[in-house]
């Protein structure tokens, strides 16, 4: 994933002088101007001023000292005036934003009673600045998180290999997945499996210390070569299975097949491999007699640019596969060979195909290479990148948009599938854990018999 470096506008900063002929004040030629009266025989004004200027100056000494103190409309103190705007002066070279978080950073430093967590303060600022930008693409990433972040965009992590699910955690929590030849597989773990505790520490029991969810993930997972010990209800069988953490390559393409001669290929995302895998499970497939290919992208959220064109140079023939247009305003079209996959295609989409999924189906769908069926998507239309601050957080903001090979933006309004099919949010929950079955889905059956009627 490629850094942009962010350019900060730079402005000029001029000083008004004082008007061509106008006496500074106080000078001996400003006391001469009309409307003011001068007594040069008793010279008692150099007097008066001096005991002015004396005056002006305590009294600005212990303003600026003690400062003021008002009540709002809420009858809570605030300071007041001037005199306590801390930070650096607003001298036409800091931009707003800039200048407030100053001044907010420096009331908190003079005034704020309680402990202040420097890291903390500032992962809530830059978070706020990122959130301020209006774009729900554009997102924060502390230090602590940005480690599970590139194990996300690499499909691989130090664990155990389980899946869990969020629901029924009352219960314990349950493995709903058990990645082939994991740690955890040949610990014996196995899907129905509920984990009950980590290193005897409890999972949201309701007692004090019970561990939440984020908390088992965190314990759970640790460095390479390292040990674990979970406790597991198997079929309401307790037992304490101590297992060595391993990296994990995250499965994201799958594939089988099906009754007459089909296909089924899952993508789960479009992330590092994604191409290498999807192009694997297709020549297996025909390798296996496959006459037509399904391709699954519920739930998927996206991924590489690079990885999407890869799969679709694969699939489909000579044209624009992919128009992007990045930050400078700079246009670029991947295009693909003559060479491309012959053979009848559907693609499963639903309101959580994200992104490179959505430009996945809509490419095979411009091209009619492929029918598509499901529910309307969601409708992405911009890219990001990830760019590393220097305590090791991140920002991943958009820096270009992107339309289908015909030119079309998909923004607020995603793909129209060929075959609208609804299912219930039963259906959905369980097609989200991987627990419904083939025969119930109707989506899927409705690409089969899309695929497989003359």
């Amino acid at each position: 994933m490629e850094q942009n470096s962010g350019h900060q506008n730079e402005y000029e900063n001029g000083f008004e002088g004082q008007a061509s002929g106008q006496p500074a004040p106080y000078s001996p030629a400003a006391w001469t101007q009309p409307g003011v009266r001068t007594v040069p025989t008793t010279r008692i004004w150099p007097i008066i001023l001096a005991a002015l200027l004396a005056a002006l100056v305590t009294f600005w000494a212990c303003f600026l000292a003690f400062g003021t103190r008002g009540a709002d409309n809420t009858g809570n103190l605030k300071p007041s005036g001037q005199s306590v705007q801390p930070g650096k002066p607003d001298d036409g070279k800091t931009q707003a934003w800039e200048h407030k978080l100053d001044q907010i950073k420096g009331y908190i430093d003079r005034y704020f009673i309680g402990d202040v967590d420097e890291d903390k303060l500032a992962d809530a600022a830059a978070s706020g600045m990122i959130e301020g930008l209006d774009d729900e693409w554009s997102y924060y990433i502390s230090a602590e998180e940005y480690a599970s972040y590139v194990e996300s965009v690499t499909n691989s992590y130090v664990g155990i290999g389980v899946t869990i699910s969020i629901e029924n955690v009352e219960k314990g929590v349950e493995i709903v997945d058990v990645t082939p030849d994991s740690p955890a597989y040949g610990a014996g773990l196995v899907n129905g499996d509920l984990i009950l505790a980590v290193e005897g520490v409890p999972i949201l029991d309701g007692s004090e210390n019970a561990l939440d969810l984020n908390e088992t993930k965190k314990r759970v997972r640790g460095e390479e070569g390292s040990s674990v010990t979970i406790t597991v209800s198997h079929e309401g069988q307790l037992r304490d299975v101590t297992i060595v953490r391993a990296k994990i390559k995250t499965v994201n393409v799958t594939w089988e097949m099906l009754e007459n001669e089909l296909a089924y290929i899952h993508i789960r995302n479009f992330e590092q491999d994604a191409a290498k895998d999807t192009i694997a499970a297709i020549e297996a497939a025909r390798d296996a007699g496959a006459k037509a290919i399904i391709f699954d992208v519920r739930y998927n959220p996206g991924g590489y640019k690079h990885e999407l064109v890869e799969i679709l140079d694969y699939l489909l023939p000579e044209g624009p596969l992919f128009r992007s247009v990045d930050y400078t305003g700079r246009e670029s079209v991947d295009e693909s060979d003559d060479d491309y996959l012959d053979m009848p295609m559907a693609v499963l989409v639903n309101y959580d195909s994200y992104s490179a999924a959505e430009f996945f189906a809509a490419a095979l769908q411009e091209y009619e290479a492929a029918v598509i069926v499901g529910e309307q998507t969601y409708g992405k239309g911009r890219f990001q990148t990830a760019m590393t601050l220097d305590d090791g957080s991140a920002i991943n903001i958009s820096i270009g948009q992107y339309t289908t090979p015909k030119g079309v933006s998909l923004v607020g309004k995603g793909i129209t599938p060929d075959h609208v099919v609804e299912l219930t949010d039963e259906e959905k929950t369980d097609l989200y854990y991987n627990r419904l079955e083939k025969e119930k889905d109707a989506q899927l059956q409705k690409a089969i018999e899309v695929l497989t009627t003359p």
